[in-house]
């Protein structure tokens, strides 16, 4: 899949993964070359099937640790974006839509896009969409908001992206302005781990930060997505002793912004939507 007007960081994430001289590898989520097998598929998915470190993960929220994260700094703001429809998922490019700080460190927000189900879950709950908030600092380090999404009444913020979902893959169709801020819900509290790209290559290393409380969407919303997509979730990964966050809202103020700490960073690849 080659597309013109993929971001520059998606370009080089796919440039990164690319065979030198022959067709890229092919994943699916069901099937033979579904997100079980990614593993087997490709040398180059090799993480998918043995990495230690994989998302998304189910959170126990009476395991995870208390204390010690600040409410994430967001800076966001409106801005033009462009629809896609990558062949996985609808992802939505941004160019200059602001940023938010991890661990002391500021990452720009490059894109977001959509699973249905969640691929995340929370005390073992899935709920029926979410939207991933990937960004960026520098070339390798990579950070994502995950914001729940729950069936109740018409998200007006998400009305032009689903309004104009491109049916084709590979076709795009531009928005205006989009203010990513009106995806998070009002309630700060979250979950950080570190984890990885859920799909392949599965690359290790990212910050995940999982919002607890969801947004909503209209059945008509969630039904227009499921005309195009209507299972893009991988399964759930073992957590394999992971230290699991919580921020709570009385914690403001309290401890350090610290995430768990990182592994080194590995290279990115194709496809990697989050």
């Amino acid at each position: 899949m080659k597309v013109k007007l993929l971001s520059a960081w998606v370009a080089m994430m796919l440039a990164a993964c690319a065979h030198a001289g022959g067709p890229d590898p092919e994943w699916e989520y069901e099937g033979e070359k579904g997100s079980r097998s990614w593993g087997k598929l490709d040398p180059l998915f090799k993480t998918c099937g043995i990495g230690k470190r994989q998302s998304p993960i189910n959170i126990e929220e009476r395991e995870a640790e208390r204390g010690g994260l600040k409410p994430i700094p967001f800076s966001y703001k409106a801005g033009p974006g462009e629809i896609l429809n990558n062949g996985h998922t609808i992802q939505v490019n941004l160019t200059n839509s602001g940023s938010a700080r991890f661990d002391g460190l500021e990452y720009r927000l490059v894109q977001f896009h959509f699973h249905t189900p969640s691929e995340e879950k929370i005390n073992g709950m899935a709920s029926h969409m979410v939207v991933h908030l990937v960004h960026r600092a520098g070339d390798t380090k990579l950070g994502v908001v995950a914001v729940l999404i729950k069936l109740g009444k018409e998200n007006a913020a998400l009305k032009p992206v689903f309004d104009n979902l491109p049916s084709i893959e590979g076709k795009t169709v531009a928005l205006a302005s989009f203010n990513p801020g009106d995806l998070l819900p009002s309630d700060p509290t979250y979950f950080a781990y570190i984890g990885s790209l859920t799909t392949p290559p599965c690359t290790e290393d990212v910050k995940w930060q999982v919002m607890k409380t969801p947004i909503e969407i209209s059945y008509a919303q969630l039904a227009t997505f499921k005309k195009l997509y209507k299972m893009n979730a991988r399964h759930t990964q073992a957590t394999n002793g992971r230290r699991v966050q919580m921020m709570m809202p009385d914690a403001v103020g309290a401890g350090s912004s610290a995430p768990a700490s990182a592994a080194p960073a590995a290279p990115t690849g194709k496809h990697s939507n989050h």
